[in-house]
């Protein structure tokens, strides 16, 4: 396998794998995601349709794809060290609690307002040896991004 065809299926395996971990916490190990960690999962979809393009195009278009995939796994682990560093309040974080809310009647809506739990950004729900999930997400993305980038680099 060339450097670039590693680098190519690293860049759709990494944040798929972390988006797996993210939606398995939060849908089978119940971890409702605050803002911020929803701010992290943009880019790791972004890479995830990136690099699939990456696969269906000519390999010049394809290296450009997997560049622009590499960036968005890496600006996802820039998030996560900002998130990281609101739980473990070495600064102030920038947004109040949020929820998505479902369309529906007004009953509906405010039934599930109710029942949502406040998610605040700057309390880790889980962490593993004093690592939040935004931490593991900013040292994997960050060193996974840069293994990428090694093999981007090679012809």
């Amino acid at each position: 396998m060339t450097p670039f065809a590693k680098a190519r299926l690293a860049t759709l395996l990494l944040p798929a794998a972390l988006m797996a971990g993210a939606l398995g916490s939060q849908y089978i190990g119940h971890l409702f995601p605050c803002e911020m960690c929803h701010w992290q999962r943009w880019p790791h979809y972004t890479a995830i349709g990136l690099a699939l393009l990456a696969f269906l195009v000519p390999a010049k278009l394809g290296r450009a794809l997997v560049a622009l995939a590499l960036v968005a796994v890496l600006v996802s682990g820039g998030i996560g060290v900002f998130h990281a560093g609101v739980e473990y309040h070495w600064w102030p974080g920038i947004t109040r609690c949020a929820a998505t809310i479902a369309s529906g009647s007004h009953a509906d809506m405010l039934a599930q307002i109710m029942a949502t739990p406040m998610i605040q950004c700057d309390q880790a729900q889980w962490t593993l040896f004093g690592i939040s999930l935004a931490g593991f997400n900013a040292m994997i993305s960050i060193l996974g991004g840069l293994g990428i980038a090694y093999w981007w680099r090679g012809r």
